[in-house]
This record gives structure tokens, C-alpha cells and sequence, in this order.
């Protein structure tokens, strides 16, 4: 008997519905006519153990018991969903044959594979193990996954890695939140002060830019504009570049903060001469945006549409799991295996029968035509979130599914359009000794642009199809040569005042969280880390920023993400290194290292737990001072509640 552990009953049925029939139902499984059975998991069957499985006297919060690190690591069932691995111990132990069917990621991995580990598999049937990885539901694929099974071996790294992940969670997440609960109790905190190695740091950016948006201060800043005219009369501007005299009156930005200059150079080029000294016209092209992965297609519904990230992971669950209308959606992946480019045809196929709207106004997509997005050395166990071979019937859709659906068809679609083609054209003008500096931007041929279009369905532009151009580029140049001469009128001097930094959304936040890099503090760790590190995982990401509202750390106004009285007293009460994200960058990349074979486990976790015994004795050092006085929130979690759930980064 082949047995198939799926991660979700959804992903069962998916399975069982290409399976031999008759079918026979039976408790949490399904066995297909040839014997083989489909059972799964319902998400975690397993979690960590509280620490008092390891010694009863951790049931007590005290500080002399920290760090805690157990010797061996235990395991235990989840209570809610006990009787369904009771159910899979029975299957397990007939089986001949197992499949890891979990869903494509490191999660998925690990969740099936500590199941198998939990009953004691070893030898011949687990060696013989294989991997099912199963991003579309619909039986079609399915069928396609089936006869590509790999074996589970190949991805023991990958499991290594969430193992890993899971274990450091739960020693930081832990240990720290105990140690600042507890010196929290001596300023008079009553609450639990949960520290976690990711949703911290996250905390730490929130509080960081709100202080920076309180402490702001304007200045004025100031612009020069020509006014410039042919000998036929033809009119464009140009902006002044400050020389590198004008230094001292500038800001760290190049903006020159002196009144008296700028007036001063309005005033001098104001019914002068003027020169052409510099003509670069380019002619560029734009390929189309890459299809989404989860943080990406989130960042643009927030932009789009004002949804969460919680909302879009939900959404995007339910047109996988209920419609089957888009692949696996929990991937950090924009990229597809080269060899599903065969079925863009049936694809293409499906989005315009069942949402044709995307291409009103547009020429149809090419399905000849292959983007970059189709690339085997960027894709592993999951690929980019792209519609299905299955047709989709938009009227039967929520508003919201409806919204999400038509943002992952249209970027998909987009791959099916020639690039974007315009000129830039770059002008240098010399006025009084003083240079100015314009540019013009012409359209050539709209290419995938046009399933962008504003007037296209009703639709703004994707936050993925690029900014908006400035004022600058939007003007239209007359024909100039070098050496030409121009008029310079009236200097035109233009006031602006420096604005302060803009607080979190949705967007910005998970923008944060996918580029922390960005973020990163320390140089010699920012050279470790790629652009792409970030921050949790796309499948986790969302869970994080919630879990920041239901601690009550962070709170929102309006589109606006800030944090809470708590947020900003738990931030000041603890170490740099614990809020800011460069170490949780760093494990990341780590883990990620891990999961690709070029770092092992305990190199990974020896450091950490040296580096967590530093934090503790830290922590015991000094009162949380910024706590005091402060309430905790009546909905603050409780104590003992606290272990019991997998210690959430």
C-alpha cells in the first residue's frame, strides 16, 4: 500500500480524486480502488514541548531557571487534532510505501517529515520515501505531479532548515519573553512582554519611524527652474545642478538649503543666453513585471485595493484550495519551470474565457512569446503564484477573490506581451557658468503596458508596472543639438519644504519585511545578506504583523500602521540587537544556506545559543525603565498560554 501524507485535507481530496475509484471513505483517509490510501495532517499534529516537559520546576517563571535549553528535544501531540495522527500511526504502519505530500515549502516539508520521524520509520521504508509536490489542484496537475515524484532524501536540507528554524524560535522566543516578563513585574508591568526573534525587530521598524516621524523637524529647501526658448519659439525648462562650491549649502541629499544662493542664481540666468552643451537620446525597453509571489502580489493589493496581508494570504487560500483557480500561493518564488511553459496556451486559454476583460482594449497575449519569468535555476519546491488550466466563473467569486484573481491572471498574462519600448532623451544646458539638466521620455510601443492602462477595466496601474513618471520626464523637448543656442527667461526659484518620513501601511511594512536589507545596521552584515533576504517567510509574514495587532503592540489609523504605548516601551526596554533586524536577518540566511547544503545544522545553532545566554544575563542587568508606569492591555495574552503555541517567531 502507498501511503500519501498530505499537509491539509484539501490537498487529500486533490490527490484521492486521480486515485483509482470506487473510493472508500473512512476515518481521515481515503483508499482508492488499488489500495493505496490518502491520508494527511491538519497543519501541525505536532509542536514543541513546554518546557515543563523537560523539568516541572519550569512550570514557574523564574529567572535563576534561564536560559532554558534542553539536552534532547521533545515533541508532543497536538491535543485538538490527536485523533488524526492516531489515524496516520494505524495507515503508517501498513504502508509499504510512503509519499511526503506536505505543501511546497519548508513548512510543508517539516510538517510530514517530524510526523514520520514521531512514529520511529527508519531503514528501507524510509529511504524509500517520496516527495509529492503539488502546487495546483486541479486533477490535471496532479496527474503531472504524480509522475514526478523525487525522492524525500533530496530534501532532508530543506526539512533541516525548518527544523532549525523551529527549534531557535522556540529557545528565543522562550527565554526572552520570560526574562523580560519577569523584569517587567519589577517596574510594575503586569503583562506578559512577548520577545520574539522576528516579530521584535518588525516592532523595532514600526517604533523606530514613528519616533523619527515626532523628532522630525521641515526645512526649506530650494530649486531653480530656466525657462527656455528656442530661436522658432519653442519652450521647455530646465532644472539647476548645484556645482560642488555649492556644498556648503547643501544637505546630506543635494538639496540646497540657502535662499540667498538660490535667489541669487534665479537672478543672474534671468534674460540671458543660454548653451546646448550635452544631447544623449537612448532608446530603452522594459520587460514585463515578473508574476507574483505572495509578499509581492500582497504589496500590491495593499496599494491596489487597502487589504491586509493576512487578507490576501486568506483570499489567495481560498481560490487554491475551494476554486482551484491560482497555484500554491504561499511562495517566495516570481519565477516557472521552463517545462510549464507547454501549458501557456491552456492557461492563456482559461483567463481570457473566463475574464476577458483583461485584455479589452489590448491586442491579445502571445503565448509564442517567452519572458524571463520561465527560468529552472531560480525555482526549487514552489514556483511563482500564476491562474490555472481551470476556467474561472467570476460571478460565483467574492469581491475580494474576484480582485486577487484578476491581479495574479493580469500579471500572468503580461508575460505574453513584447517589453515596453520608449526614448530618454537628456538635455545639458550652460546658463551664466551655471548647468542645468532636463530629460523627455517618448513612448515607442506600449508592449505589455497596455493590459496596465488606467482606462483598461477600471483598473490603475499595478504597483508592479513601474512609478509614475515625474513632471519632469512628461514634458516634451523640441529638437536640440549640441552647441544650439537658447533663450534663458525669467529664473524661476521654487520653494519646497523637506518632509518627514512616511509611517508604516500594509505595504510598506511587508516592503520592509521582503527587503530588510535595506534596514540592516551593521555593514559587515549587510554584505552577508542578499537584496532578497527578509524578514519570516512569505508564509508566515502576514501571521507575524497580525500577531503584533493582537499582542497590542502595534494599532492602525486609518492605512497607517504605529505602535502602541506597549510596542514603544518594550522596544526601549530592550537590547539594540533585539530590535533591530540584523541578527533574524542574518539567521535567515542562515536557514536559507541550510536548506541549499552550504551550512549545517550545528553551526547554525551552537552561536545562537551562546549568543541567547549573552542576552539573558543582559536582561538581568537592567530594569525595563521605559515600561514603567505603563498599563498592560486587558486583552494581553495569558502566561500560561503562552508555551502552548508554537512560539511564533
Amino acid at each position: 500500500m502507498i501511503l500519501y501524507i498530505a499537509e491539509k485535507p484539501s490537498l487529500g481530496r486533490a490527490i484521492a480524486d486521480v486515485l483509482p475509484k470506487p473510493h472508500k471513505k473512512g476515518d481521515g483517509h481515503i483508499m482508492a480502488a488499488n489500495g493505496d490510501c490518502v491520508s494527511w495532517c491538519i497543519g501541525h499534529l505536532l509542536e514543541q514541548a513546554e518546557p515543563d516537559s523537560y523539568d516541572a520546576a519550569y512550570k514557574s517563571w523564574k529567572f535563576e531557571h534561564l536560559p532554558i535549553i534542553p539536552e534532547k528535544w521533545k515533541m508532543n501531540p497536538k491535543p485538538k487534532t490527536r485523533s488524526q495522527l492516531t489515524v496516520l500511526r494505524g495507515l503508517v504502519k501498513k504502508a509499504s510505501q510512503l509519499v511526503n505530500a506536505g505543501d511546497p515549502d519548508r513548512e510543508g516539508q517539516l510538517l510530514v517529515d517530524e510526523v514520520i520521524s514521531h512514529f520511529g520509520v527508519k531503514g528501507d521504508k524510509l529511504n524509500k520515501t517520496q516527495r509529492l509536490l503539488i502546487s495546483d489542484l486541479n486533477p490535471q496537475a496532479v496527474r503531472r505531479a504524480l509522475g514526478q515524484m523525487r525522492s524525500n532524501r533530496e530534501f532532508i536540507p530543506l526539512s533541516t532548515s525548518a527544523l532549525a528554524r523551529s527549534r531557535a524560535d522556540w529557545l528565543y522566543g522562550m527565554n526572552m519573553t520570560r526574562a523580560y516578563t519577569l523584569q517587567g513585574r519589577k517596574v510594575g508591568y503586569q503583562g506578559v512582554l512577548s520577545v520574539g526573534r522576528v516579530q521584535t525587530p518588525l516592532l523595532g521598524l514600526v517604533v523606530r519611524r514613528d519616533e523619527e516621524i515626532a523628532n522630525f523637524v521641515s526645512k526649506s529647501f530650494y530649486e531653480v527652474l530656466a525657462k527656455l526658448t528656442t530661436e522658432k519659439n519653442e519652450a521647455f525648462t530646465a532644472k539647476w545642478q548645484p556645482s560642488e562650491a555649492c556644498q556648503p549649502y547643501m544637505d546630506e541629499e543635494g538639496r540646497v538649503l540657502s535662499k540667498g544662493l538660490a535667489q541669487n542664481v534665479a537672478g543672474r540666468i534671468s534674460d540671458k543666453p543660454a548653451q546646448v552643451t550635452q544631447v544623449t537620446a537612448k532608446d530603452k525597453q522594459q520587460n514585463a513585471p515578473l508574476p507574483y509571489s505572495l509578499s509581492s502580489l500582497q504589496i500590491d493589493a495593499a496599494k491596489r485595493y487597502g487589504m491586509s496581508a493576512k487578507e490576501v494570504l486568506d483570499t489567495c487560500q481560498t481560490l487554491y484550495e475551494r476554486h482551484k483557480l491560482i497555484t500554491y500561493p504561499r511562495s517566495d518564488s516570481r519565477y516557472l519551470p521552463a517545462e510549464q511553459f507547454a501549458q501557456a496556451p491552456q492557461v492563456i486559454d482559461a483567463v481570457l474565457s473566463g475574464a476577458g476583460e483583461l485584455v479589452e482594449k489590448s491586442d491579445k497575449p502571445d503565448p509564442k512569446i517567452k519572458s524571463k519569468a520561465w527560468n529552472d535555476s531560480k525555482v526549487d519546491a514552489h514556483h511563482a503564484i500564476i491562474p490555472t488550466e481551470k476556467r474561472a466563473n467570476l460571478s460565483s467569486l467574492s469581491a475580494r477573490e474576484r480582485q486577487i484573481y484578476l491581479q495574479v491572471a493580469r500579471q500572468y498574462l503580461a508575460q505574453f506581451y513584447p517589453p515596453y519600448l520608449y526614448s530618454e532623451t537628456e538635455v545639458h544646458v550652460l546658463i551664466e557658468g551655471g548647468h542645468f539638466k532636463t530629460k523627455a521620455k517618448q513612448e515607442r510601443a506600449q508592449g505589455w503596458k497596455q493590459l496596465f492602462a488606467r482606462n483598461n477595466a477600471g483598473n490603475a496601474n499595478s504597483a508592479s508596472a513601474g512609478k509614475e513618471d515625474d513632471d519632469e520626464s512628461q514634458q516634451k523637448l523640441p529638437a536640440l543639438k549640441k552647441g544650439q543656442s537658447l533663450h534663458s527667461g525669467a529664473g524661476v526659484l521654487i520653494e519646497k519644504q523637506t518632509q518627514p518620513p512616511k509611517h508604516f501601511t500594509d505595504a510598506t511594512l511587508l516592503g520592509a519585511m521582503t527587503g530588510i536589507n535595506r534596514y540592516v545596521t551593521d555593514p559587515e552584515v549587510r554584505k552577508i545578506l542578499k537584496d532578497t533576504d527578509g524578514l519570516g517567510t512569505e508564509a508566515t509574514r502576514a501571521g507575524i504583523i497580525e500577531l503584533l495587532f493582537k499582542r497590542t503592540f502595534l494599532s492602525r489609523q486609518g492605512k497607517t500602521i504605529i505602535a502602541t504605548e506597549v510596542g514603544r516601551g518594550l522596544i526601549n526596554s530592550l537590547p539594540l540587537s533585539a530590535t533591530t533586524p540584523d541578527m533574524t536577518a542574518l539567521w535567515e540566511s542562515n536557514l536559507d544556506a541550510i536548506s541549499r547544503k552550504e551550512a549545517k545544522y550545528q553551526s547554525f545553532m551552537t552561536p545562537l545559543i551562546d549568543s541567547l545566554s549573552n542576552l539573558i544575563t543582559q536582561a538581568g542587568s537592567q530594569l525595563p525603565t521605559a515600561l514603567q508606569g505603563v498599563k498592560a492591555p486587558k486583552s494581553s495574552f495569558k502566561k500560561r498560554r503562552y508555551t502552548k503555541k508554537k512560539a511564533k517567531s
